[in-house]
């Protein structure tokens, strides 16, 4: 009996000090809100946070029933373009991030020409890349400044760079932070020429690559106009007195689903097929 309870208080006091001495674990951030954010950084809006773009939609969505419903009187068309008044947001985040992906992939070769010139000038990698906070392209210029205070503040290189990826949220810019990462740890007289040739090979890349968005882009305009026709049709047919009685039955009500939902489908298939691989982010 006695060694049963000097167990106990033993296991009593080991779990006590692992409460007091262990650092507990970090919550994982839920996948969706996590991915949600990336897009959010990606599109150049860092500041807002998932659950305002939530917000956002509701609103909108709210603000499009009830500008339809006083418009036409029929609650089956107003419920019908509040769904996509829902979504119309997301659709506008979405835009925003690939016009800045295709923005930065015409700017890095240029941050990548400023380091060379940094470095040839004499300056480490940190001074180079701090430097563009006030010389590199305008678009980019916070992100590297950033960068430069969160140096000076802790000298340490490599969590400053995770920051500036971080930051960036851009698959172009994780390849040139783990080039630089790796030149600065490897060191030798080659960092030149490393850079040289990385801004070659993105120059390339986004040549080949607008090529291909150019030829691609009367097809996706296609896919936009073909699934808007028959939804601005309904809004113009939704201002006659005999289509709104028509619309407000059950059958009516169910054309307007299935419509949307084809439509929804149709766009999607049309966009999926033809869009072009992205560059995912596997050096984050």
């Amino acid at each position: 009996m006695g060694a049963l309870v000097g167990l106990l208080v033993g296991v009593g006091a080991l779990l006590v000090w692992r409460g007091f001495t262990s650092v507990p674990a970090a919550p994982k951030p839920h996948h969706r809100s996590a991915r949600l954010r990336e897009e959010l950084a990606q599109a150049g809006l860092s500041s807002v946070s998932p659950a305002q773009l939530v917000a956002a939609q509701l609103m909108v969505g709210a603000v499009t029933l009830l500008v339809v419903l006083v418009l036409t009187g029929s609650l089956s068309v107003a419920v019908a373009f509040t769904s996509f008044g829902v979504w119309l947001p997301r659709v506008l985040l979405r835009r925003l991030k690939h016009r800045r992906q295709v923005e930065l992939r015409e700017i890095w070769p240029e941050v990548v020409d400023s380091l060379i010139s940094g470095v040839r000038a004499g300056l480490s990698l940190p001074e180079a890349l701090s430097a563009l906070g006030t010389r590199g392209p305008e678009s980019l210029r916070g992100q590297f400044r950033q960068f430069g205070s969160d140096y000076r503040v802790t000298g340490k290189f490599n969590e400053s760079l995770d920051r500036l990826k971080a930051n960036l949220a851009d698959s172009v810019g994780d390849r040139v932070c783990e080039s630089l990462r790796v030149a600065r740890e490897v060191g030798g007289t080659d960092l030149g020429r490393l850079l040289s040739t990385l801004s070659g090979f993105l120059r390339d890349d986004a040549r080949t690559r607008g090529e291909l968005i150019a030829r691609q882009s009367w097809s996706v305009n296609a896919a936009r106009m073909a699934v808007g026709a028959p939804w601005l049709v309904l809004l113009m047919l939704a201002t006659q007195r005999e289509t709104l009685e028509a619309y407000d039955t059950p059958t009516g009500s169910l054309i307007l689903a299935v419509g949307g939902g084809v439509s929804v489908l149709a766009y999607r298939l049309m966009i999926r097929i033809g869009r072009l691989p992205a560059d995912r982010r596997v050096l984050r």
